[in-house]
């Protein structure tokens, strides 16, 4: 495979450019929706899996870009609409996943409960 995405987000492919800008606004989004995500330990277990230094380029590639999409202020379904708000984050997360879950290991799932364990606190994790 090669370095570049499997998948494509639109708006999100220029955020996902900037990886630390991803990081800072991944976390800002999550404290304030977390209540909210039925997906939210799969999301986390693709963060840590994204930003392990472990993990291949291209992986890291495709996740981010699920992540810059979730992170995105506006996206296909407005994320504020009950119910259905977050369907479209978790249909580009889950594809994001199938296409690279054997690179999420178990220390990334470990990861993602403890910080949900704990709050949220990525430097605490």
């Amino acid at each position: 495979m090669t370095s570049e995405r499997a998948f494509h987000f639109g708006p999100a492919d220029d955020l996902a450019k900037d990886p630390e800008r991803v990081r800072k606004s991944f976390w800002l989004k999550l404290k304030r929706v977390v209540a909210r995500l039925p997906f939210a330990e799969d999301l986390l277990a693709a963060y840590y899996c994204a930003f392990d230094r472990e993990t291949p380029r291209h992986v890291q590639l495709t996740l981010i870009g699920a992540l810059a999409y979730f992170v995105l202020p506006f996206d296909f379904i407005p994320d504020m609409l009950p119910v259905l708000g977050f369907t479209d984050d978790a249909a580009v997360l889950a594809a994001a996943i199938r296409s690279v879950a054997s690179h999420i290991r178990p220390d990334h799932r470990e990861a993602a409960r403890a910080a949900l364990q704990r709050g949220l606190d990525p430097q605490t994790v």
